[in-house]
């Protein structure tokens, strides 16, 4: 199935736990947005965030699968969760697949906050244009909606090192 992921790190070697990620599923990677750089919210006081969106397929893995392999990724880099959106060494979000919706507390699909998280939009949109979020629509008009200061928070740092 066809997933879009949500990454994010703002502990250690940001970049290098974004790239981990890109490696662990290779051929599976359909597309990688650029690299932003974000201020954090819900907890601010904790260091930026880098953040990407890529776009994976593999008919071996529907939701549950790429869920345990973000939960999988998270583990290996360390992450610890003892604050809500607290400091992070890896985030890896599964927004949407295939447009499965899921309101299982341990998986909601799509992922609950993308229409308001200019941090997901924008590399969303770098890298599907066309992109919809299941049940709220285009992620065009959706990042369109966001406050000017939502969008000017979320800054280009680099392409994805390949």
């Amino acid at each position: 199935m066809r997933a879009v992921l949500s990454l994010g790190s703002n502990l250690g070697d940001r970049l290098a736990y974004l790239k981990s990620v890109i490696g662990f599923f290779g051929p599976a990677v359909v597309a990688v947005s650029s690299v932003y750089e974000t201020k954090p919210w819900g907890v601010e006081d904790q260091p930026d965030f880098l953040n990407a969106v890529c776009i994976v397929d593999d008919p071996a893995r529907d939701e549950w699968a790429w869920l345990r392999a973000g939960q999988e990724l998270e583990r290996r880099a360390g992450r610890v969760r003892e604050l809500r959106w607290g400091p992070r060494t890896l985030d890896v979000d599964v927004v949407t697949v295939d447009g499965v919706r899921s309101d299982d507390p341990e998986l909601l699909l799509p992922h609950p906050g993308t229409p308001e998280r200019a941090s997901v939009l924008i590399p969303w949109l770098e890298i599907d244009p066309a992109a919809v979020l299941p049940g709220h629509g285009n992620v065009r008009d959706l990042l369109a909606a966001r406050p000017d200061s939502d969008r000017a928070s979320v800054r280009l740092l680099q392409p994805f090192p390949r």
